[in-house]
C-alpha cells in the first residue's frame, strides 16, 4: 500500500498535469484565433479616465501616449483624475491641456482612492464607452481600436489587453516580471475562449459606461477594483474579453519590497473578491461554474504545494542529520555506493513530466508573444528561474494576504 505522503503528492501532480493539460487543449484548438479580434462595426465615443497620484514622472508620457491612439480625437475625451497629488501631477496636466484640446482634469482636494476617483469620472464622462489607463502605462497606438470591436457584441461590459513590462530590463526582478506578464496575459486569453476573463487589469481595459452604472460603479470597499468590476460584470451576467493584440507597457516593481507590497494587494483583493461572491460557487454559468472554482482552487494548490514541499525538505534534511549522526556514533560509513538509487521513483517521474513541460511551454508562449526576437541561453535560464524558484517562492506571497485579510487588515 503506498503511505499517505506519496498519495498526496501524486494527487498534486494529477491536478498539475490535468489543469496544464486543460490549458494546452485550449491553445491548440485555438491556435489561429489567439491574435484575431472582432473589427469595429462603428466608431464608439470613447472616454479615456487615468487615474493619478503623485505622478509627475509619468502621467506626461501617458498622455502623450493616449493623445496617440488611432482613434478619431473627435470620438475620444481623455480626463486625467488627479486624486490629491501633493507633487506637480496637476501642473503637468494643466500645462498638456493648452496642447491637447479633448484632455480634461478632474482635480479632488484630497486623496478619495482610485474607485472614488474612477466613479467621479464616470459619472462626467461623455463617452458610450469608458478607457481606464494607470497613470504608469504606455497603450500601444492601435490598442484601442482594437478593443472597442469587441463592444459590438450588445452584452459585452468589459474588454482588457495584454500587459508588457515597460522596464523589463532594469534588473533580474523586472526580467522574471516580464516573463510572468506575458504568461498571465496569454493565459488569460485563453479563458476569454470559455467566457472565463476574471480580470480586466488596471493599464489598460475598456468598458461599457451602461453597465459600469447598472453594476454600482467601481466598489471603493475593494484593494482591487479591477478584479472587482470584472467579477461584478460576470455575476450580472456580461460578458467580458481579452484582445491579446492589443498592447499596453507597464511599469512594473524593481525591488523586493515594492513587488511584495503590489502582489500582497493582488492577494486580498483576490480573497476580497470570493468572499464577497462565495455565494455564486456553482451557480450563474461560467463565473460560479468555473471562474470561482478555479481561481478558489488555484490559490488552494499553490498553498498546499508550498507546504507540502517544505515538510519533504525538512524531512530530508532531518533522515540526514540523523543518519550522519548515528554514523559518526557508531564510527560507521556515512555514504555508502550501494545506498545510491539508480532507478527514478514514480515522484520524480511526474516530477520531470511536468517541469519539462512547463519549461516548454513557457518557451512556446514566449517566442509566439515575441518576448525577444530569439530567446538566447540567458534569457532561457530566466526562464528556468521563473519556473523553478519565482513560482515556487510566490506562495508566501498568499500567506501574507492570507494573514491581512483574516485580521481585516487591508492596508499594504
Amino acid at each position: 500500500m503506498p503511505d499517505f505522503i506519496t498519495i498526496v503528492y501524486l494527487t498534486f501532480m494529477f491536478v498539475a498535469l490535468y489543469f496544464f493539460s486543460f490549458f494546452i487543449i485550449l491553445t491548440i484548438k485555438n491556435n489561429e484565433k489567439l491574435f484575431s479580434y472582432p473589427k469595429p462595426e462603428k466608431k464608439f465615443s470613447i472616454s479615456v479616465l487615468t487615474p493619478a497620484h503623485n505622478e509627475e514622472e509619468s502621467i506626461q508620457d501617458t498622455v502623450e501616449h493616449i493623445m496617440a491612439l488611432e482613434y478619431p480625437k473627435n470620438k475620444m475625451e481623455v480626463i486625467v483624475l488627479n486624486d490629491g497629488s501633493t507633487d506637480n501631477t496637476s501642473k503637468i496636466v494643466r500645462k498638456l491641456m493648452k496642447r491637447y484640446k479633448n484632455l480634461k482634469l478632474i482635480d479632488n482636494e484630497k486623496n478619495l482612492g482610485k474607485a472614488r476617483s474612477l466613479n467621479i469620472g464616470i459619472k462626467k464622462a461623455k463617452g458610450e464607452l469608458i478607457a481606464v489607463v494607470d497613470s504608469d502605462s504606455f497603450p500601444s497606438k492601435s490598442s484601442l481600436k482594437k478593443l472597442s470591436g469587441f463592444f459590438s457584441n450588445q452584452n459585452m461590459g468589459a474588454v482588457t489587453s495584454f500587459v508588457r513590462v515597460r522596464n523589463k530590463e532594469k534588473n533580474r526582478l523586472a526580467k522574471i516580471q516580464s516573463i510572468e506578464y506575458l504568461i498571465m496575459g496569454w493565459s488569460r486569453k485563453l479563458l476569454d475562449f470559455i467566457d472565463s476573463v476574471y480580470v480586466t487589469n488596471g493599464p489598460l481595459s475598456l468598458y461599457r459606461k451602461k453597465y459600469i452604472l447598472e453594476v454600482g460603479g467601481f466598489d471603493p470597499a475593494t484593494v482591487t477594483e479591477d478584479i472587482d468590476i470584472t467579477w461584478n460584470m460576470l455575476y450580472h451576467g456580461y460578458k467580458t474579453g481579452m484582445c491579446l493584440d492589443a498592447d499596453v507597457s507597464t511599469v512594473a516593481p524593481n525591488n523586493y519590497k515594492v513587488w511584495f507590497k503590489q502582489r500582497m494587494r493582488w492577494g486580498m483583493g483576490g480573497l476580497q473578491a470570493i468572499s464577497k461572491y462565495r455565494k455564486m460557487f456553482f451557480r450563474k454559468g461560467m463565473f460560479g461554474a468555473f471562474i470561482l472554482p478555479f481561481v478558489s482552487f488555484s490559490i488552494i494548490m499553490s498553498l498546499l504545494t508550498f507546504i507540502f514541499s517544505i515538510y519533504l525538505v525538512f524531512k530530508f534534511l532531518a533522515v540526514r542529520f540523523l543518519t550522519v549522526g548515528y554514523s559518526i556514533t557508531t564510527d560507521s560509513a556515512i555514504f555508502k555506493l550501494q545506498e545510491i538509487n539508480l532507478y527514478p521513483s514514480v515522484i520524480i517521474f511526474f516530477f520531470d513530466v511536468l517541469f519539462t513541460l512547463s519549461t516548454i511551454y513557457s518557451w512556446y508562449v514566449l517566442n509566439k508573444t515575441k518576448y525577444e526576437q530569439n530567446i538566447t541561453t540567458k534569457k532561457f535560464f530566466n526562464i528556468l528561474f521563473y519556473t523553478i524558484v519565482y513560482l515556487s517562492v510566490y506562495p508566501i506571497v498568499w500567506f501574507a494576504s492570507i494573514y491581512k485579510f483574516a485580521r481585516k487588515d487591508l492596508t499594504w
